[in-house]
């Protein structure tokens, strides 16, 4: 943590110790019939998705901006001056705009922000996120919550820190999917007996490398992120981490160890992240499960959550149905992947294909929603809980060895981006 950014923690203690004073309506003073004023801190494109989904299904108000990059928020602010007007709300001001390495900083000190959406790269989530407890704000930060063991440490702090009196979510929106809640929880009440065993998968196709002439080194990896474990965490923080996230809410469990292996593949000669990874976990009660990433190819493959149990097989799909088969049968409805004319036909009736269908909008709304009344949310714990699985298998892969969790934890493991981000700044 910055100097700059521990003065703010100081400062911002006691306006968190004043706001648990006040009754939620108290608190937002004269805007209390009115919305929740939201900044959003990284102005890609996963950014700007969310945040669409928060302004259609949520009664916010986008007041500020802040990106690396001019070009960024360039681009985002003319979509998100769009979803003001069609709210009846006016552009965000150009005194509300922030570029270059504090740009956070501008955004977390403006007092007209309420809630912060932190949908930078995976580097700056703990000191993004501790900066906004600091300044006192609720906080929606991306999956993963860090790319490092010590960064999920600070997450954990700083949950410890605001529960109860702010709220903090991260970005795993699978949780609000209504076909996974009611599978898990069909899972958790003993429908398919005891499990033995799952099989987790995320085979997604290729990250393109974007343009990286006339730039600096820096500037290109940041870019391009996702190539670079030491940005972005590789792929299973980027996106294996939403199948494991999965496995340990089932199980209400973490790993106790897990062994792996993969590598890079048939990839740009720009960049160090594994495009492969194969990793077996140990659960308690000697639940043994497979998990297999990949980022290869043109082709989106599929992505898939399996729980084998003594009583019955629980499947999980992105697209392709979320089903229980077994002696307690049960379907989600969502369409499974078929061919058939009797398919196609669902589909042209409007049946749903995606099991995820109202995952972002119900993520969004339970995140507003509990500024709005009071009953905040802290998801900081099981945020890193998921993080460090996804950590444990790569430390396993690499490391071509078994590793044990509290081994994991204790390695207090710190990746340095190796960034000079002072030659972003504008004079």
């Amino acid at each position: 943590m910055t100097n700059i950014q521990r003065r703010a923690f100081i400062k911002g203690a006691t306006a968190i110790s004043a706001i648990t004073l006040l009754k939620p309506v108290t608190a937002f003073g004269s805007k209390a019939n009115s919305a929740v004023q939201v900044g959003i801190i990284g102005c890609g494109n996963r950014g700007t998705s969310v945040i669409t989904a928060m302004s259609k299904h949520t009664n916010i108000n986008i007041v500020a901006m802040a990106d690396l990059f001019e070009d960024q928020l360039i681009t985002a602010k003319e979509k998100l001056d769009k979803l003001n007007q069609e709210k009846g709300f006016s552009e965000i001001d150009r005194s509300n705009i922030y570029q270059g390495s504090k740009a956070f900083l501008d955004l977390l000190n403006n007092e007209a922000v309420d809630a912060v959406l932190i949908s930078s790269p995976a580097y700056t989530h703990p000191a993004f996120v501790e900066a906004a407890v600091a300044a006192g704000k609720h906080i929606y930060c991306e999956k993963p919550v860090a790319l490092d063991v010590q960064g999920c440490k600070r997450v954990e702090a700083a949950g410890k820190s605001i529960n109860g009196k702010l709220s903090m979510v991260i970005g795993f929106q699978i949780r609000h999917a209504t076909a996974y809640r009611e599978m898990v929880d069909r899972v958790q009440r003993g429908d398919i007996g005891d499990i033995v065993n799952a099989q987790l998968y995320y085979l997604s196709s290729r990250v393109p490398l974007k343009p990286i002439d006339n730039m600096s080194n820096d500037e290109a990896r940041i870019r391009n992120q996702f190539h670079f474990r030491a940005l972005s965490g590789g792929i299973l923080l980027d996106q294996g981490i939403h199948m494991l996230d999965v496995c340990n809410w089932t199980l209400q469990k973490n790993p106790v160890s897990a062994i792996g292996s993969g590598g890079r593949n048939g990839v740009d000669a720009f960049g160090d992240a594994w495009n492969n990874y194969q990793v077996l976990y140990k659960y308690p009660d000697n639940i043994n499960v497979s998990f297999h990433s990949t980022q290869l190819g043109p082709t989106f493959g599929d992505v898939c959550a399996r729980f084998i149990g003594t009583n019955g097989i629980a499947t999980a799909h992105y697209s392709g149905g979320v089903f229980i088969d077994g002696e307690n049968k049960w379907d989600s409805g969502i369409l499974r992947e078929d061919s058939s004319e009797q398919s196609r036909q669902q589909q042209s009736a409007g049946v749903f294909t995606s099991s995820l269908h109202d995952s972002n909008e119900n993520k969004v709304k339970s995140f507003i929603s509990s500024i709005e009344s009071g009953n905040y949310l802290n998801e900081a714990m099981s945020g890193s809980q998921s993080t460090l699985t996804a950590i444990l298998g790569r430390q396993a892969a690499t490391g071509r060895r078994q590793v044990f969790w509290d081994e994991m934890r204790f390695s207090n493991e710190s990746i340095d981006p190796n960034l000079n981000l002072s030659q972003f700044d504008t004079m």
